[in-house]
C-alpha cells in the first residue's frame, strides 16, 4: 500500500509542476469563470478552505477526496448563490455510500447559471443601435464523481464533468431588421478534478490537496483559451482537541488552504468554524490578497436529527469590494 500511495503523490506532484510552468504562461487567459465560483454556503463562510476537511456529497465541487468517509448511505446538497449583477448560481449534488463505504463512495453533480436578459441589437441602417429582441445566455456543468479510503488515513477521489456554455447568437454587423445573419456561438468540454485527502495520526488534524478544471484547451473563434485550472493545499483542525474537549459538545475547526490558480495570484484562504452540540454553528473565513475582491465571510449552520434523518441549513454573507454583498444559502440532507 505504501508504495502505490508513493505512485500517487508522485503522479500529482509531476502533473503539478508542469501545470505551474503552463499558467505562468497563460497567467490571466481563462473561460468558463462560473466553475470556479464557490456555492456551498458552509464552504463560502470558511473562506473556501475545505480542501482538507471532511465532508460529504459538497466536497465534490472542492475536493472529491473528501467524501471518502461521509457517515451516511445517502447525503444530498442544494445550494443557491445570489451573485452580483442578479446573476444566480445553483449548485445540487448526492452522494452514495453502499454497504458502509466499503465500495467507495459515487456521487453526481450539477451546476448552473442564470445569467438573466440581453438586449441584443446590431447596426441600423442609419448607423444607430437597432434592438431586434433579447437572450439569455447559459452554463451549465454535470458530472459523476468517486472517492475512496484507501486506508484509515489516506483517500482519493476524482470527478468527471461535461461543461457547457452558450452565450447566445452573434449577428453579422450590418442589415435590418429583417435582413440579418446570425451565428450560435456555444462550446463543451469535459473537466476532470482529482484530490487527495490524509490524516496525519496526530489529534484531528489533516492535510489535503486538489487539482480542479483541468482539461484541454478550447476555442471561441480565434480565441482559444483554457478552463479555471486550480491547484490547493490544506491544513485543517480541530483546535480543541489539544486540550482534550468532547467534540460533541465544543468544537473549533480551524482551516488553511494555500492556492495556485491559473488566471491569477497565489491566494491564502483562511476558515474558522465554532459548532455547539453538532446542532449550532459559526463560521468565519477570510481571502487574501483582497484583490481578488472577495475578502471576509460569514455563515451560520443548523443541524438536527429527526426519526433517523439529519437536515442542515447553512447560510453565508460575503463582503465583494465595491458590488453587493454575496449571499448564499444551503440547505442538506442525509440518512
Amino acid at each position: 500500500m505504501n508504495n502505490k500511495l508513493k505512485i500517487i503523490l508522485s503522479v500529482i506532484m509531476i502533473f503539478f509542476v508542469a501545470e505551474i510552468n503552463l499558467a505562468q504562461v497563460k497567467l490571466a487567459q481563462s473561460g468558463m469563470k462560473f466553475l470556479s465560483v464557490s456555492s456551498d454556503a458552509r464552504a463560502s463562510s470558511l473562506g473556501e478552505a475545505v480542501t482538507s476537511v471532511e465532508g460529504n456529497s459538497s466536497s465534490m465541487f472542492y475536493n472529491p477526496a473528501a467524501m471518502s468517509r461521509q457517515s451516511n448511505e445517502i447525503d444530498v446538497t442544494f445550494s443557491n448563490t445570489q451573485w452580483f449583477a442578479d446573476i444566480k448560481h445553483i449548485n445540487a449534488a448526492i452522494s452514495y455510500a453502499p454497504s458502509n463505504g466499503l465500495y467507495g463512495v459515487f456521487g453526481a453533480s450539477v451546476q448552473s447559471v442564470d445569467y438573466g436578459l440581453f438586449h441584443n441589437t446590431i447596426i441600423g441602417p442609419d448607423g444607430g443601435a437597432l434592438d431586434i429582441g433579447t437572450y439569455s445566455p447559459t452554463a451549465l456543468a454535470i458530472g459523476i464523481g468517486y472517492a475512496r479510503a484507501l486506508s484509515d488515513k489516506f483517500s482519493v477521489g476524482g470527478n468527471v464533468r461535461y461543461v457547457y456554455q452558450n452565450i447566445g447568437e452573434g449577428f453579422v454587423i450590418g442589415g435590418t431588421e429583417a435582413n440579418y445573419k446570425t451565428t450560435k456561438i456555444d462550446l463543451d468540454v469535459y473537466a476532470f478534478d482529482f484530490g487527495v485527502l490524509y490524516k496525519t495520526g496526530y489529534k484531528s488534524l489533516n492535510f489535503g490537496m486538489s487539482i480542479r478544471n483541468f482539461s484541454q484547451e478550447i476555442m471561441y473563434y480565434e480565441e482559444n483559451f483554457q478552463l479555471p485550472l486550480s491547484f490547493r493545499l490544506g491544513l485543517s483542525m480541530n483546535l480543541l482537541d489539544i486540550y482534550s474537549v468532547d467534540p460533541s459538545n465544543h468544537s473549533f475547526l480551524f482551516s488553511v488552504d494555500a492556492e495556485h490558480p491559473r488566471d491569477n495570484k497565489e491566494m491564502l484562504h483562511i476558515g474558522g468554524e465554532y459548532r455547539f452540540m453538532r446542532i449550532l454553528s459559526l463560521r468565519i473565513g477570510y481571502v487574501t490578497p483582497e484583490t481578488t475582491l472577495a475578502g471576509m465571510n460569514y455563515g451560520i449552520g443548523v443541524n438536527y436529527e429527526l426519526i433517523g434523518i439529519n437536515f442542515g441549513f447553512d447560510y453565508s454573507y460575503t463582503e465583494f469590494g465595491d458590488f453587493d454583498p454575496i449571499h448564499r444559502m444551503s440547505v442538506k440532507l442525509s440518512f
